[in-house]
């Protein structure tokens, strides 16, 4: 009897390198709210432990949301693949925390549908706020990959461009949130203007040549 010869072996696929980048940045980025937490339960937080958490999520939002938006330009100009594969880590980080921050606003106002409703209609800061994290829900429910299939790569690719009004709208929400020293919210706003100047510079070849490829094609 003789031996069975074995079939053509499947291609192994490569390992994709830095295996370890996503789960890092996703561990990392959780560090903060763990620490949050314990500093609540140890009454670590100060005398004002609400305010001093609303600050700690509402930065670490705009932080996390800013480096999201970063990862394109930086692919842009370096040439490197790496910040696209944590991009959407970063900005599911950045919703979980908005979450977190207009969670303990709720909280602090006792859960008042009436007074909260007021708050976002009449107060801009809070108008703001709640704008950003509305235009947030929309990205966080498309951010799985069958998302792309299903809404077709270039309605997908419009839906998420919605980040560049979350993130100004953010900064917006954070710059009126300062009561006296305004330099740090005007530094998140000049880092999102560069990102995107970045972004423009670097796609409008790309724009100008489709355009010269449909003027010769008439």
């Amino acid at each position: 009897m003789s031996a069975r010869s074995p079939g053509p072996r499947a291609t192994a696929r490569p390992a994709r390198p830095l295996p370890w980048l996503v789960p890092a940045v996703t561990v990392g980025g959780l560090v903060p709210a763990v620490m949050l937490v314990q500093d609540a339960l140890t009454g670590a937080l100060g005398a004002n432990p609400i305010q001093r958490a609303t600050l700690q999520t509402g930065l670490l939002t705009l932080a996390l949301l800013v480096l999201s938006l970063a990862c394109t330009p930086l692919r842009l100009v370096t040439g490197w693949t790496w910040p696209a594969r944590i991009r959407k880590a970063l900005g599911l980080l950045a919703f979980g925390y908005g979450v977190l921050h207009f969670g303990i606003y709720l909280l602090d106002h006792g859960f008042n549908l009436g007074q909260i409703t007021e708050d976002v209609l009449e107060r801009p800061f809070v108008t703001a706020g709640f704008t950003a994290l509305l235009l947030l829900v929309p990205l966080a429910l498309t951010s799985r990959r069958d998302s792309v299939r299903r809404l077709g790569f270039e309605r997908w690719t419009r839906l998420h461009r919605l980040v560049y009004a979350a993130v100004s709208v953010g900064a917006l929400h954070y710059y009126w949130g300062v009561k006296k020293d305004h330099t740090p919210p005007l530094i998140y706003a000049a880092v999102i203007a560069v990102l995107f100047v970045i972004r423009w510079v670097a796609r409008r070849p790309r724009r100008q040549g489709r355009a010269g490829a449909g003027r010769a094609a008439g």
